[in-house]
């Protein structure tokens, strides 16, 4: 069981830092750089209106996100007594706690280690202020959630990650690892039944549900991302482009953008393709292997998504933080440079990125650095989970075949 003194540091510590955390979106404290809660006040202010009509703002092309996505843009609602802002970002606040409740709640006994509510403590206040001026902490709640339960609920965990995939899609890569037989059918119809049945019922009430694939399809290379790479050095030996807000991110407009979003689109088909691989030739599946491969197939398509905006990193620490509950995991080390990267991204927005998007030495450095810890980070997850699944030198039997008594399996209830 985790120690008296430690639980009450771990909450200690997380009290602190999102008190830090609210000061800043509050601007009690003021950060350097852009204001993180703009966004809020403007854009998601400006959809709660539209939303509150029962409508989705179809007409809007920073509007890019599944149905079940207005919920979290309606949520402040249930706030009444605040104003739309100060409520989105408790609302935010409350979403980060339940995280953190289930994290304490998964390590009481000692099969689990604190290790992971240490992730989630300080991960979150090292990547910043964004964490609570986007929606993301709650989708990220709904997956730890999912990942935590899947060992005793397979049907609650499928239908919260076809929840969260209406919410943000990503969550939807949590079914990559789960154990073959009963188990991923009673997950995967789980989720797949939730997902149909929401997506329909906003389909009927809501018109517009489905106008964000659209704006999704004709997103371009924005300037935080892996490809922007290419123009940010570009820019130094004369191309001629420029940076631009364009469908609600800073992207890059020029020669050759096009060509270089869609090898970015072509990248992610690529990793599709690898985790369809492995899913077909993993041969064991231990306690450890779903969350290992959930943090390994969201680490691949952030990394090679065209977009790679500050607050995708909360997904990375939630379920890095869930992986470290697991003594057994192996990820430990891309863990590890996530945690690093998560500095580097406060620093590159908001703190730094009018140097971002100026592409100049400090801009491009920082954004080089971060870009290189999460491309190092994902090879290693996917070497890791490789090796672990599919070579693991004890195993040699069928596919599936049991795995060996020193790591036991999931159950299949």
């Amino acid at each position: 069981m985790m120690a008296g003194a430690g639980l009450r540091l771990s909450i200690a510590v997380w009290a602190v830092t999102r008190a830090v955390l609210l000061m800043c979106v509050f601007r009690v404290w003021v950060m350097p750089g852009s204001d993180v809660s703009v966004d809020i006040e403007v854009i998601y202010q400006g959809w709660y209106g539209v939303l509150s009509t029962g409508t989705f703002p179809y007409d809007d092309v920073t509007w890019q996100y599944p149905p079940a996505a207005a919920l979290a843009v309606l949520a402040p609602g249930l706030l009444p007594f605040l104003d739309y802002a100060p409520a989105f970002f408790v609302v935010c606040f409350l979403a980060d706690a339940v995280v953190l409740t289930l994290l304490l709640y998964s390590v009481r006994g000692r099969r689990r280690s604190a290790a992971g509510v240490w992730v989630w403590v300080l991960g979150v206040p090292l990547l910043g202020p964004i964490v609570y001026a986007r929606y993301d902490v709650m989708v990220t709640a709904v997956a730890v959630a999912a990942l935590l339960v899947a060992g005793r609920r397979t049907r609650l965990a499928g239908a919260l990650m076809g929840f969260g995939a209406l919410l943000k899609v990503w969550p939807l890569l949590l079914l990559i690892g789960s154990p073959r037989g009963r188990r991923t059918r009673s997950l995967w119809s789980s989720a797949l039944l939730t997902a149909l049945a929401l997506g329909l019922l906003f389909a009927v009430t809501m018109p517009g549900a489905l106008a964000f694939l659209t704006f999704q399809r004709d997103r371009g290379t924005e300037v935080e991302s892996l490809g922007s790479l290419i123009f940010h050095l570009g820019r130094h030996f004369g191309w001629h482009g420029h940076a631009r807000l364009n469908y609600g991110s800073v992207e890059f407009l020029g020669p050759y953008v096009r060509t270089v979003s869609r090898l970015a689109l072509a990248l992610s088909v690529l990793a599709f393709g690898w985790l369809l691989v492995w899913r077909l030739r993993a041969r064991r599946f231990t306690e450890t292997t779903l969350c290992d491969a959930a943090f390994a197939a969201v680490l691949l398509f952030t990394t090679t998504s065209r977009v790679i905006s500050p607050q995708y990193v909360v997904w990375l620490i939630g379920l890095a933080a869930v992986c470290m509950t697991m003594r057994a995991t192996r990820q430990g080390l891309p863990i590890a440079l996530v945690l690093l990267a998560a500095p580097l991204t406060q620093l590159e927005f908001p703190i730094w990125f009018s140097h971002v998007v100026a592409s100049d030495k400090l801009g491009v450095a920082t954004l080089t650095l971060r870009n290189a810890l999460l491309v190092v980070a994902t090879l290693i997850s996917c070497t890791r989970l490789w090796r672990e699944t599919v070579k693991d030198p004890d195993v040699t039997g069928a596919p599936d075949d049991p795995p060996a008594e020193k790591e036991p399996a999931l159950t299949t209830r």
